[in-house]
C-alpha cells in the first residue's frame, strides 16, 4: 500500500495485517483523489472507519489542511498512528464510535471518506447524523465505498456521481 500522488508520493504505508480492515486498492485510491484533486488542497477532511488510514492520509499528501481519523478498532487506530508517525504528521485520531464522535466534532468538513463495514447498516445512520449535525461544509462532498451490489439512503444527501471498480463503487454525495 503506497501514498500515490502529492508530497509523500511513493511513501510505503504499513499494510493491513487484520481481517477486519478492507483496504481500499490504489486504484480506487486514485480515482477518488483525481475526481477531487482540485478540491482537497486546503480542505478539512474526516476519515470515518478509517482502517489504516490510507484515505487521509493521501489527502493529507495532495494538501488538505486538516484530516480527523476515526475508528472504534484498537488496532485500526494503532496502525494509522503508525503511517501517519512516518509522514511525520500529528493529525488527530480518534478511537470511538462513529456515531457518538460525529455528536461532538466542531465545525464543518470540505472531504468526509465514509467506509463503514459492508452490510453493516451505518451508510445511512452516518448520513442522518452528519445532516443532523450539520458537518458537511456548503460546497463539500461525501465519499462512500461500498459494495457494488448494495443499494442505499442516501437522505438527506443527493448523489452526484457514482463510478463501479469491479465490486467496488464509489458514491459522491452533496447537499440538496
Amino acid at each position: 500500500m503506497r501514498i500515490v500522488a502529492g508530497k509523500f508520493r511513493g511513501k510505503q504505508l504499513k499494510d493491513n495485517p487484520f481481517k477486519h480492515i478492507r483496504p481500499t486498492t490504489d486504484k480506487v485510491k486514485q480515482a477518488l483523489f483525481t475526481k477531487l484533486q482540485f478540491d482537497i488542497p486546503g480542505s478539512r477532511v474526516l476519515d470515518l472507519f478509517c482502517g489504516t488510514g490510507a484515505l487521509g492520509i493521501e489527502a493529507l499528501s495532495r494538501g488538505a489542511r486538516e484530516v480527523v481519523f476515526v475508528d472504534i478498532n484498537d488496532k485500526s487506530v494503532k496502525l494509522t498512528k503508525e503511517n501517519l508517525s512516518a509522514i511525520k504528521s500529528d493529525a488527530k485520531v480518534i478511537k470511538g464510535d462513529a456515531n457518538v464522535v460525529l455528536g461532538f466534532l466542531d465545525g464543518q468538513f470540505d472531504l468526509i471518506l465514509l467506509d463503514p463495514p459492508y452490510q453493516s447498516g451505518l451508510y445511512e445512520r452516518m448520513l442522518s447524523k452528519i445532516g443532523e449535525k450539520n458537518l458537511l461544509s456548503e460546497e463539500g462532498t461525501i465519499v462512500c465505498e461500498h459494495s457494488r451490489e448494495d443499494d442505499y439512503n442516501w437522505e438527506p444527501f443527493e448523489v452526484y456521481d457514482e463510478k463501479d471498480y469491479g465490486t467496488i463503487t464509489l458514491t459522491y454525495l452533496r447537499r440538496k
